[in-house]
């Protein structure tokens, strides 16, 4: 059974996501960021500035990173989830990844950071 260590801690887009304290809290905020480098291919920018990642949990060597799509019917799933994996497992601290897809909250242009609206050009 996966037992989340971790806690939640705010995202960019206010979204619960806790307080890191400690080593595998420590370790979930920078594998936090580390999804920084995860580009949706369709929109351009990045999964958390898009607001896309609303929780990142490690237990043991397996990190779950709880998120939305854009669209339920986003074909991006399998995409994200290769991304997301390949991504994460290139610290030493992780064997494997689970991404877990949720659809509350719905996702919507307020989820994103101001950085992704700037990359898009919705905000000067």
């Amino acid at each position: 059974m996966f037992e989340p260590s971790s806690r939640q801690w705010p995202g960019p887009a206010g979204v619960a996501a806790g307080n890191p304290t400690g080593e595998s809290d420590a370790l979930a905020a920078q594998l936090y960021e580390l999804l920084h480098e995860v580009i949706d291919p369709e929109i351009g920018v990045n999964i958390v500035d898009l607001g896309l990642v609303f929780d990142v949990t490690v237990a043991g060597r397996v990190v779950a990173v709880r998120m939305t799509l854009t669209t339920p019917g986003c074909p991006l799933g399998g995409y994200l989830d290769d991304a997301i994996r390949q991504t994460l497992t290139q610290m030493p601290e992780v064997d494997d990844t689970r991404m877990d897809l949720v659809w509350e909250p719905a996702w919507g242009p307020h989820l994103m950071s101001d950085q992704a609206k700037q990359q898009l050009g919705w905000l000067r």
